[in-house]
């Protein structure tokens, strides 16, 4: 496993990070929004065409997921702040782990609740190409019982993925302006190896 030099998060592992992220915070107000709209009749048409937007953009965050997840596993993070309790420590890596979690089941479960669904819907990848069933769950003859488990674990997984975002960021800003120290500014695009002053940052 490559050493991380200094305290700053690579410049890859910075980008996916961010890309991820503004995908997940997408993905999840359209996913509160559209699961409304599509039942009421003036939004149903847009709602619709969101959902093939929801259903390609999570299929890029797996792919970006996996990515993440390969170069985690190859390139060391940058230690923790050795101020940092054992009980915060499990928390930052449970944290983490949680994540990565939600990052690749959450497509893989969307993915398999459309291909149990009795529509037999199309995901059109941004207009682009057709992204195939799963073949299996495609060809049941009963298949709204399974699109219903996966519906709910779809749904969960969205609430606790909003629970650790939540978590994920009042840490961050409590490290960042209460302890005062770099786990923020490591990995921010563009924040230099270690701000003297937190605040600088501001």
């Amino acid at each position: 496993m490559i050493e991380p030099r200094g305290h700053r998060y690579t410049a890859i592992a910075i980008t996916l990070h961010w890309l991820i992220a503004v995908a997940i915070l997408t993905l999840l107000t359209a996913g509160l929004w559209m699961t409304t709209a599509i039942k009421e009749p003036h939004t149903r048409a847009f709602a619709f065409q969101v959902y093939q937007w929801h259903k390609a953009l999570g299929l890029t965050v797996l792919v970006l997921s996996i990515a993440r997840l390969l170069w985690r596993l190859t390139h060391a993070a940058p230690p923790l702040p050795d101020g940092m309790t054992a009980f915060e420590r499990f928390g930052a890596h449970a944290t983490h782990w949680g994540f990565y979690l939600l990052m690749l089941g959450m497509p893989l479960i969307g993915w398999a609740m459309v291909s149990a669904s009795p529509l037999g819907l199309p995901t059109i990848v941004f207009g682009l190409f057709e992204w195939p069933h799963i073949p299996w769950l495609a060809a049941l003859d009963d298949k709204k019982p399974l699109e219903d488990a996966f519906k709910f674990a779809h749904r969960t997984g969205a609430y606790l993925m909003l629970g650790l975002v939540a978590l994920h960021v009042g840490a961050a800003l409590k490290h960042h302006f209460i302890d005062r120290d770099d786990v923020l500014t490591r990995i921010l695009p563009g924040a230099g190896r270690r701000a003297a002053n937190p605040t600088d940052l501001i």
